[in-house]
């Protein structure tokens, strides 16, 4: 089989994620890429670790090779956090409440930091990790929500 006829899955539930990660690999992307929702535990630590188990529990899953994708946001003032937390404390504390943690805090400087992981399927091989940052402030909350 050549690389153009494999699959990858890629662990998700959002279409906008598909479509946009799909966009960034491009024409040249040598396998085809299949979404696949799969409920993964919701693990603690550092990202690079998090990123790692999550990806090696999904390859798990689905006997075969996988990419996930985790996201961070991480507030300078706060040492790092929420970090990998931040879909909790977007749950429960709205884009409002997370604008509110840094009122004490002179520094809004914060940045988002998004890990994709890939595994071959093959439990012998190390997950490869891939990662981007991007840093900006923490502003009041305006605009759309749809991607958080």
């Amino acid at each position: 089989m050549s690389a153009a006829g494999r699959s990858v899955v890629f662990v998700t539930g959002n279409a906008k994620k598909l479509e946009e990660v799909i966009q960034i690999l491009g024409d040249s992307f040598p396998c085809r890429l299949v979404a696949k929702k799969i409920d993964l535990p919701e693990y603690q630590g550092e990202p690079d670790d998090i990123s790692v188990q999550k990806c090696q529990e999904a390859a798990k899953q689905v006997q075969g090779p996988v990419i996930v994708e985790d996201t961070c946001l991480c507030f300078n003032a706060l040492g790092g956090l929420p970090g990998p937390y931040i879909k909790w404390f977007l749950e429960k504390l709205k884009p409002e409440g997370l604008y509110k943690l840094l009122a004490g805090f002179e520094d809004k400087s914060a940045y988002a930091l998004c890990t994709f992981a890939f595994s071959t399927g093959n439990p012998e091989d190390p997950v490869k990790l891939f990662k981007g940052q991007t840093h900006g402030q923490i502003v009041d909350p305006r605009g759309p929500r749809d991607l958080g």
